[in-house]
């Protein structure tokens, strides 16, 4: 463990593992920056440092490492468009305490995605696809027979399904919509993101379907852990760290010995952890070294955690979640996946809630690889935060309207309650 003190730490620090006070209770959780309350609280208690497996990636000072990421990715795309307001907006959203108040009555009809109120089309396919592979995982922790054509059906299911609902599911990926079954709606919604990748990347068939594969299987090895540990609400001993990293070890246990599947995904569930600087587990594999697919798995992984609401904090924005990992600079992930991954996703991903620079509210409904801050979007409220109805919503590319732009991401969960 490594040893913070008090007095060191600054509101927009980041550390690359969780943050624990002197006992075992956890401060902040990987990749999430560190508050002024925060350090006021250890202050006010007397709490003289703070312990980390984790070393420290983003220095306060260096906070804009991400809009500068993000003006550089802006770039490559786009050499030509002129972004200067909401590039600067950036500092906003990143301090943004998003204190408008909305009534939770309202929340429902803002936020609420047809497919999801009828249950039906692609909302049905995502959800059926987390009930069988929760099947399955419930199966394979029971003793049952499982073999590794039960994961390979789910794999030729979700990649036929996200070829027709690719927008869909990342929207809801974001949502958070479905409830329960943690570990499989997890896996599916990595397995997801995970494919996009791959298809980005031109890689072969065969090659995408192990990828997804070994992303529907990459934390299978946690139904060896104890619930105390995989469910703990505070903070983990160091010995319980520990027993959470050995579930790469017992998911290549399962994949090998009692699925016999292929090498490709074993080494994508043993080595997923791994980091591009070599400071991951449990090999301490560096760069190239580590297999593409655990590579790519390790991005989808790490945004579907930020995004995905947590028994210890809330989830985190799209927006937010992008800007981390661009934020990473070689550390954790391969640089290539993450321009590959933020190319896909856009600096606002589909289904993010956004404020306009008039004050409106919008959903994000599809993208300009060429201009990512410029998406297509729909209104959900108009200027004076009247709700629109079905009839009423309008739908206004910004690439072409000028005149508006996005003012800041926002987090639906803030306006509930």
């Amino acid at each position: 463990m490594n040893v913070v003190y008090t007095s060191d730490l600054r509101p927009g620090q980041m550390f690359s593992e969780p943050v624990f006070t002197e006992g075992t209770n956890l401060l902040v959780t990987a990749m999430v920056p560190l508050r002024q309350r925060d350090i006021n609280v250890l202050t006010t208690w007397g709490i003289e440092y703070v312990k980390t497996q984790g070393e420290l990636i983003e220095e306060a000072d260096d906070i804009n490492d991400a809009d500068e990421a993000v003006k550089a990715l802006e770039a490559e795309l786009a050499r030509a468009i002129e972004e200067a307001d909401s590039i600067e907006d950036l500092e906003e959203i990143a301090g943004n305490d998003n204190s408008d108040a909305i009534s939770s009555k309202k929340t429902a009809l803002m936020f609420s995605i047809s497919d999801v109120r009828q249950n039906s089309g692609p909302y049905r396919a995502y959800k059926n696809l987390i009930e069988k592979l929760n099947k399955v995982l419930h199966n394979l922790k029971s003793g049952a027979n499982v073999e590794m054509r039960d994961f390979d059906e789910i794999c030729i299911k979700l990649l036929k399904d996200l070829s027709e609902n690719p927008d869909s599911f990342v929207g809801f990926i974001l949502g958070g919509e479905v409830t329960g079954n943690e570990l499989a709606k997890s896996s599916v919604n990595t397995a997801i993101l995970s494919a996009m990748m791959a298809q980005a990347l031109s890689l072969p068939p065969q090659k995408i379907n192990n990828i997804v594969s070994g992303a529907l299987l990459h934390d299978v090895g946690m139904l060896r852990l104890s619930k105390g540990i995989t469910e703990k609400k505070g903070g983990l001993s160091e010995a319980e760290l520990e027993q959470i990293k050995s579930h790469t070890v017992h998911t290549s246990s399962i994949v090998t010995k009692e699925l016999y599947g292929p090498r490709e995904v074993n080494l994508i569930a043993l080595h997923h952890h791994e980091r591009w600087d070599g400071q991951g587990y449990p090999d301490k594999l560096s760069g190239n070294a580590i297999e593409i697919g655990a590579r790519i798995v390790s991005v989808a992984d790490a945004f579907e955690a930020m995004v995905s609401k947590k028994s210890y904090r809330n989830s985190m924005i799209g927006y937010q979640a992008i800007k981390n990992l661009l934020a990473d600079n070689g550390r954790r992930f391969d640089p290539e996946v993450i321009l590959v991954f933020t190319k896909i996703m856009g600096i606002y991903p589909i289904g993010s809630i956004v404020k306009l620079n008039d004050k409106s509210i919008a959903r994000v409904v599809s993208l300009h690889p060429e201009a990512p801050m410029r998406p297509v979007i729909q209104l959900l409220t108009d200027k004076e935060g009247n709700i629109l109805g079905s009839r009423d919503i309008q739908t206004f590319d910004l690439l072409t309207e000028r005149t508006l732009f996005i003012k800041e991401a926002i987090d639906p969960a803030v306006y509930e309650g």
